[in-house]
């Protein structure tokens, strides 16, 4: 008798470490720069989803044209996407113009978006006291766009030219998103366009170092509807030493969450679930 119950409680163990087993998952997931909210919003939906056996192994600081390529390749488990480069991707052009619209294609259809999200907003940043107060005095200036081969880049030149500042007047200097808030400390370009959540952390201790000026788009503009964008707005007195009188205007990226066609259903719910649970 006792050895029939030992043989069940040992069963009833067994499996029930195989059930937790069977509900835990690891995945690989990639993101934009932590100081935006492309990369803040990945960082605080591991902590939720380790609640729920999910373990995220984050890579930030990346491109995000390259992760959506191993997603679609099934070589990266999720991703943070942005629509612009999806589209290019199906497409073939912009960075995957080298494997044609046929190959495109076909990587594009393993992709599955689980949910959409506001990323961050495009600040152009310049020091108060260089005489850039607008976007056509930058005419002649290194700008930074955003990095090498990035779906930022076409989303910044065109917040450039809707400022009255056309791509062929300025010199773009691309270079990885972490890198860039130091090298503009530094000097390397005069105008950056960064990706950062209204308030950031990052902007407010570089104004207090040194007055900062965010360059404005005229009040009303709104951005191509195929940029994957929306209109934002800085406040005045967002940053500590901002030399802006009036509320700055500039555009907000919008993203989804990706991921491969091979994902279980059970695991793409418990993602989608969880964000939405978890949001606010």
């Amino acid at each position: 008798m006792f050895k029939n119950a030992f043989r069940k409680t040992v069963l009833a163990t067994t499996l029930g470490l195989a059930a937790v087993t069977a509900q835990a998952a690891d995945i690989s997931m990639e993101a934009a720069g932590s100081q935006s909210v492309v990369g803040l919003m990945p960082q605080t939906m591991a902590s939720f989803l380790s609640k729920e056996d999910v373990n995220v192994q984050l890579a930030l600081g990346q491109t995000l044209t390259k992760s959506l390529l191993k997603v679609a390749s099934d070589k990266l488990d999720s991703a943070v996407i942005p629509p612009l480069a999806f589209n290019a991707l199906k497409a073939g052009k912009g960075p995957y113009a080298k494997m044609g619209a046929e190959k495109g294609a076909e990587l594009a259809s393993s992709v599955r978006a689980l949910y959409g999200f506001p990323g961050s907003t495009f600040h152009a940043i310049t020091w108060a006291d260089q005489g850039i107060n607008e976007w056509k005095d930058a005419a002649g200036k290194r700008v930074y766009i955003g990095p090498p081969a990035g779906a930022a880049n076409r989303q910044i030149i065109s917040m450039a030219a809707a400022g009255g500042l056309e791509a062929d007047q300025y010199e773009g200097v691309k270079a990885p998103w972490n890198a860039s808030v130091q090298a503009f400390q530094v000097g390397q370009f005069d105008v950056a366009v960064l990706s950062m959540p209204v308030g950031s952390q990052v902007l407010a201790e570089m104004s207090l170092k040194r007055p900062v000026r965010i360059l404005s788009l005229p009040e009303g503009t709104e951005p191509n509807a195929a940029l994957g964008m929306e209109s934002s707005i800085i406040p005045a007195g967002t940053y500590p030493q901002q030399a802006n009188e009036k509320d700055s205007t500039g555009f907000l990226t919008l993203m989804f969450m990706g991921v491969n066609e091979s994902m279980s259903d059970d695991l793409a719910y418990t993602m989608t679930k969880v964000y939405m649970e978890s949001r606010e």
